[in-house]
């Protein structure tokens, strides 16, 4: 049953208070470091309707009477709407396992928490909104999803596409071999910039094509390429010479990554994988190690073949008979990439702002 609240309870007006001095000292902070005083807030709002259960004590409508009390104590304060009170409740239930592990490892409060803990407080409060609306309850997930926002700078445009296209279930899916063929530490972060499948629907294609045509339209669109296959991929060419004896080979697409510090083969079949092509692929790649690679420079060269569809057990087999560094991924035609993403989703304070409006 629905308690009514009693707005003259005397821990209640406390609380509120409590909240409103909090609040002002994020504010005087914020000059500094807008972004981590704001969540500090929002977690420490969020931990207190949790773990003092403010609904329990003073029924369900609390959330609803707090929102009005804040905004009135502090009338020029955003982010005080019920709407935001509750994701900031949301926020703490997602991530305080985060906090609790923390401690076991010697963290003894949560100022070192704000500073220490995976990114949670280095990524805006609207990306964290968009993440636990996308999310849901997988701290897994949304630790993934804050990381990548950290170590890319995406805007929440693009963390809206690659939510929207499942980079989460796909990223580091690549069958390869290169925790037998690469150094350790090569071979985790190789693993690690895979995808499968790949997602080429910016490509546009949607009837009959044949491989000149989608490496064509791979190429036309280089920049959404280059951003689905990852961090710091840099294009060297398309259909690659190389001259290998007196014959001449062209690699389908030649990229260069900055993380790994090697070059990348790429190698696109419109087919369904076969035997003969981890062959070409090894071939590629060792041409790469004598032609192109600076020793002292780069790293062995990696190859990765893109097929339309494979049978794990026989591309696992023929991994296992390569000694090179090679990967095998799908690729996707069909997932729907947004033309149009940022200013879709209104703000919090556009909400606020409609809701005063009405």
């Amino acid at each position: 049953m629905n308690k009514s609240i009693n707005i003259l309870d005397k821990e209640y007006l406390q609380w509120v208070k409590d909240l409103c001095g909090r609040y002002r000292q994020s504010q005087i902070k914020a000059a500094v470091k807008v972004n981590v005083e704001q969540l500090k807030f929002n977690w420490l709002l969020g931990r207190d309707i949790v773990e003092l259960h403010v609904e329990e004590r003073w029924g369900e409508s609390v959330i609803t009477q707090l929102s009005k009390d804040l905004r009135e104590a502090i009338p020029n304060a955003a982010g005080l709407s019920k709407s935001n009170i509750y994701y900031c409740r949301k926020f703490y239930l997602l991530y305080k396992d985060a906090l609790k592990t923390f401690h076991q490892l010697g963290g003894k409060n949560e100022t070192e928490l704000f500073h220490q803990v995976g990114g949670i407080f280095e990524v805006p409060w609207r990306h964290h909104c968009l993440i636990m609306d996308k999310v849901k309850d997988d701290i897994d997930k949304a630790l993934f999803y804050v990381h990548q926002t950290v170590e890319n700078g995406w805007s929440r445009s693009m963390l809206l596409n690659f939510i929207s296209t499942d980079l989460y279930e796909r990223q580091g899916k690549a069958l390869t071999n290169f925790t037998k063929t690469l150094p350790d530490a090569m071979s985790d972060l190789a693993q690690e910039l895979t995808k499968d499948p790949y997602n080429f629907a910016f490509t546009g294609i949607t009837g009959r094509y044949n491989e000149r045509l989608l490496k064509n339209a791979l190429l036309n669109n280089i920049t959404r390429f280059l951003i689905e296959l990852g961090t710091g991929f840099a294009y060297v060419g398309k259909e690659y010479r190389l001259e290998i004896g007196e014959t001449e080979n062209f690699i389908d697409l030649l990229f260069y990554n900055l993380s790994l510090s090697c070059y990348v083969v790429v190698e696109v079949k419109i087919g369904k994988f076969a035997f003969a092509d981890i062959g070409q692929l090894g071939g590629y790649v060792v041409a790469c190690n004598h032609l192109l690679r600076k020793e002292g420079r780069d790293n062995p060269t990696i190859g990765l073949l893109i097929c339309k569809e494979k049978d794990r057990i026989q591309a696992q087999y023929a991994l296992e008979s390569s000694s090179q560094p090679l990967g095998i991924s799908e690729y996707d035609l069909e997932k729907f990439y947004p033309e149009k993403v940022e200013g879709t989703m209104p703000t919090i304070e556009e909400i606020e702002a409609k809701l005063r409006d009405n």
